[in-house]
């Protein structure tokens, strides 16, 4: 028996959303049913929506989802009726890298983030005209209601507010996850963060979370550098008005940056990450790029560095376990991402997407 939601759907490629009424379908033995709180608005929705990656249209996206758990499939057995959760990306749980503890970097994740589609080839989701793309990440979360693949849904405890974690689901763990479990720099260390968006502004939370000391925010707007100011960030640059990689130089006394993370994925951006690094360097890639897209790196002078570049997904994390860690950390005011979140209706949410893009809003949060 289907049951009837209101969702927003991208049908063209670069073309705004529409409010639509759809069925969504009886669960399947690996899902959970969960009624939707809030959902975050990310630029992996955005990057979709504008076919850079392949998600075939018509789609409900949206994969930074919270809500309240109304029913499990016969398989599941990590969550029950009643349960807060937050929703993540998904992953198969059986090849070599999800054995392994590398869930981010699942072999088969287009499949299971961007197909569209179940493993048996349907979708949760249709109107009148046909089937809708479903399952996005996992999930499909700018919607009142998603049949959601065990493996992205992360119980939570419930005393915390679930329209608040919504965004945990990917951007804020990519950046804070990008310092915590992958670069995890020594107390002391010195960190740039090219991008101070959600992503970025996670970074810097997660770095002063780990002890670095000289904190480097690094951003086309003032009003963003001076929020990096007040999470974290001991120095900020604004890259239009000044010479970043010089910039760095003065702040970190010529012997240049222990880690670099660069949110943007433009190639300009990145070189400069790389410019401004120290002997024994690593420069980090979080952002996403098309694929194809190339960035061209000195390496004569650079040699004797011995640096490191290295990309990043979902912050390296294992979300059922990383996410909770978030929670607490949130919860004792050590990484305050509250501050980052702007709330839309659904109605309003093409204008999530278009504040997101222009800057004024660092992380639209819809809220059901």
């Amino acid at each position: 028996m289907t049951t009837n939601i209101t969702a927003a759907v991208a049908r063209q490629t670069g073309e705004p959303l529409t409010i639509e009424n759809l069925d969504l379908d009886d669960l399947h033995p690996n899902e959970v049913r969960v009624k939707l709180v809030a959902t975050g608005v990310c630029h992996t929705d955005a990057i979709v929506r504008d076919g850079v990656y392949p998600t075939p249209l018509p789609a409900v996206l949206g994969h930074e989802g919270a809500g309240i758990v109304e029913a499990v499939g016969s398989e599941v057995y990590t969550v029950e009726a009643g349960d807060h959760v937050v929703l993540s990306a998904a992953y198969c749980g059986k090849c070599v890298q999800c054995r392994a503890g590398r869930m981010a970097y699942c072999e088969n994740l287009f499949a299971e983030d961007f197909g569209g589609r179940r493993h048996d080839g349907t979708t949760a989701l249709s109107d009148a005209g046909g089937p809708i793309s479903s399952h996005f990440f996992g999930q499909s979360a700018f919607a009142t209601y998603a049949n959601v693949v065990e493996n992205s849904v992360i119980k939570v405890d419930r005393s915390a507010p679930l329209a608040t974690l919504a965004p945990l689901g990917c951007g804020l763990q990519t950046g804070a996850g990008a310092v915590l479990n992958d670069l995890r720099p020594a107390p002391g260390s010195s960190i740039a963060v090219f991008g101070t968006g959600a992503v970025g502004s996670a970074a810097i939370m997660a770095a002063q979370i780990a002890g670095c000391t000289t904190i480097v925010a690094i951003d086309l707007h003032d009003s963003r550098l001076e929020l990096a100011s007040t999470i974290g960030a001991t120095h900020t640059v604004n890259g239009r008005t000044g010479d970043v990689v010089e910039e760095i130089a003065k702040i970190t006394g010529g012997k240049g940056l222990d880690y670099a993370i660069d949110t943007t994925a433009v190639p300009s951006v990145l070189r400069q990450a790389a410019d401004s690094l120290g002997i024994g360097g690593t420069v980090a890639l979080v952002g996403a790029a098309a694929p194809g897209t190339e960035v061209t790196f000195e390496i004569g002078a650079s040699l004797v560095k011995g640096w490191t570049f290295k990309t990043i997904i979902q912050g390296s994390s294992v979300p059922q376990q990383f996410i909770p860690r978030l929670v607490d950390l949130w919860s004792q005011g050590r990484f305050p991402f509250d501050k980052l979140i702007e709330n839309y209706t659904l109605d309003d949410i093409n204008t999530a997407f278009a504040d997101s893009e222009n800057g004024s809003t660092i992380k639209p949060v819809v809220v059901f």
